[in-house]
C-alpha cells in the first residue's frame, strides 16, 4: 500500500519533471558549488516551550519562504505535544542567528510551527496552508486569521487509547484545557542550535546549512533558498519582472516555473552583465554575492537595472524567440547574449537582424564546445559571451 508521504513524494517528483520541460538540458546542468571555509559560533540553548512561542509571536523567530508548507497531521502534531508532557526528548532545532534577537529556521520547522498552533489553540486547515505562508514569514499570525474557521479549526489532542484500551488522559484537549499539566508544559525545553557566521563576510554560510539541512522529499533549488536568504525590493522586482509578457514568449512558456528556474535565469543574466570577467568559482555563489550587493541598490539604481533589462526583452517582442535549442529555452544562450549586448554598449539593433544572429551563434561549433564539460564553468560562460558578442556586433 502506498502512504500518504509516498503520495506527496511522488507529486513533488512529478512537478519538478514538468517544471523542467521547458529548459534545455544544458540549462539543467547543477553547479559544481565552490565551498568555503567558514567561521561559524554554534551556540546549544534550551528554550522552553513559552520562550519558543514568544520568539516566534514576536517576528523574532521566521520562518523562511522556501521552506514546506505545515504538513503534519493533528495525530503526528498530538504526538509531539505528548512527548513534551511526560518528559520524553524531541529532536533538535536549528536557527540561523541573522542579526540579535532576528533568527532563521533551517531545521524545525513543523515541530516548532505544532508549539505554536498548540499554544493558540487552532489548527490549520490542509486545504488552506500554502496560503499561510506570508504570514508566517513575518513570525506571526493576525488573530482575526486565526480565529477564522475556514482557516483554522481547534487544536485538541488526537491520542490513541493504550493496548489495554484505557483512554489517553491528554486526548482531546486543548492548551487551556490542560490546567495544571499547561505549567509543565510551559517550562519544557527544547535544544535549539543557534549558529552564525563570523568569517567570511556576509552570510554564505547558511546557504550551505539551509541546502544541506533540508529534510523535505524534494531537494531545494538554490533559486528558492536564494529568494528568502537574499530578498530585497529589487529581488521582489525581478520576480515581479519574471511575469513580463515578452518575457514569458521568450522563453516559451507562459506560467512562472515553480521551482524559480526561470526567475534564476534572470540574475544570471543580471550578475554576468554586471561582471563577467570577475566570475569564478560557482555560479551559485557568483549570484547569491550579486543578490548580496544589490540589496543595497537605490532605487534609481534598481529601476534603471531592470529598466534595461527590459529594453532588452523589448528587442524579441515581435520575432521568434532565438533562445530556443532543441524546443527548449536555452538559459546559458540568453544569459550569454544579455551579458554581451550590455558590454557593446546596450544597441537597440534591427530585431530581425539581432535574432539572426543569435540563431547564427548558438549553431556553430564554438558554442557547442561551451556546453562540454560544465556549461556553468567560468572558461564555457565567459567563451560563449565572447562569441554572442561577436555576433551580435556585427548585426548592428
Amino acid at each position: 500500500m502506498t502512504d500518504r508521504t509516498e503520495v506527496a513524494e511522488m507529486n513533488d517528483d512529478a512537478g519538478v519533471r514538468e517544471s523542467e520541460a521547458w529548459l534545455d538540458a544544458a540549462s539543467q546542468e547543477e553547479d559544481e558549488v565552490e565551498v568555503e571555509e567558514y567561521d561559524i559560533v554554534s551556540s546549544p540553548n534550551d528554550w522552553n516551550f513559552s520562550t519558543i512561542v514568544s520568539f516566534i509571536e514576536s517576528g523574532a523567530m521566521k520562518i523562511p519562504s522556501f521552506q514546506r508548507n505545515y504538513i503534519w497531521d493533528r495525530k503526528r502534531a498530538s504526538k509531539l505535544i505528548e512527548s513534551l508532557l511526560i518528559g520524553l526528548p524531541v529532536p533538535q532545532v536549528f536557527l540561523y542567528e541573522e542579526s540579535r534577537n532576528n533568527f532563521l529556521v533551517i531545521d524545525g520547522q513543523q515541530r516548532l510551527l505544532t508549539l505554536y498552533f498548540f499554544s493558540k489553540g487552532r489548527f490549520p486547515k490542509p486545504k488552506i496552508r500554502g496560503e499561510l505562508r506570508k504570514s508566517l514569514q513575518r513570525g506571526f499570525l493576525d488573530e482575526d486569521l486565526l480565529e477564522d474557521n475556514d482557516y483554522f479549526e481547534p487544536f485538541k489532542l488526537s491520542l490513541p487509547k493504550s493496548a489495554t484500551g484505557i483512554p489517553n488522559r491528554f486526548n482531546g484537549l486543548t492548551y487551556k484545557g490542560l490546567k495544571e499539566d499547561r505549567t509543565s508544559l510551559d517550562l519544557r525545553t527544547i535544544r535549539n542550535i543557534v549558529v552564525k557566521q563570523t568569517s567570511p563576510e556576509g552570510n554564505s554560510a547558511v546557504f550551505e546549512l539551509f541546502s544541506r539541512l533540508n529534510t523535505g522529499s524534494v531537494n531545494l533549488t538554490p533559486q528558492e533558498i536564494r529568494a528568502s536568504l537574499y530578498h530585497s525590493d529589487f529581488f521582489t522586482k525581478v520576480i515581479e519582472l519574471n511575469s513580463d509578457s515578452t518575457w514569458r514568449q521568450i522563453i516559451g512558456t507562459q506560467n512562472p516555473d515553480p521551482r524559480m528556474r526561470d526567475t534564476e535565469f534572470l540574475l544570471r543574466a543580471l550578475s554576468l552583465a554586471d561582471s563577467s570577467d570577475g566570475y569564478s568559482g560557482s555560479m551559485a555563489n557568483f549570484i547569491n554575492n550579486y543578490c548580496l550587493r544589490a540589496k543595497k541598490f537605490t532605487d534609481t539604481e534598481a529601476q534603471e537595472v531592470l529598466k534595461q533589462l527590459s529594453a532588452f526583452f523589448s528587442l524579441f517582442d515581435d520575432v521568434d524567440s532565438p533562445f530556443m535549442r532543441t524546443g527548449k529555452f536555452s538559459g546559458v544562450l540568453f544569459e550569454s547574449a544579455y551579458a554581451a549586448w550590455q558590454s557593446i554598449g546596450r544597441p537597440m539593433a534591427d530585431h530581425q537582424a539581432l535574432s539572426a544572429a543569435i540563431n547564427q551563434a548558438k549553431l556553430t561549433e564554438e558554442f557547442a564546445e561551451t556546453l562540454q564539460e560544465g556549461s556553468t564553468k567560468p572558461l564555457n560562460t565567459r567563451k560563449r559571451i565572447g562569441l554572442l558578442r561577436t555576433y551580435i556586433e556585427a548585426s548592428v
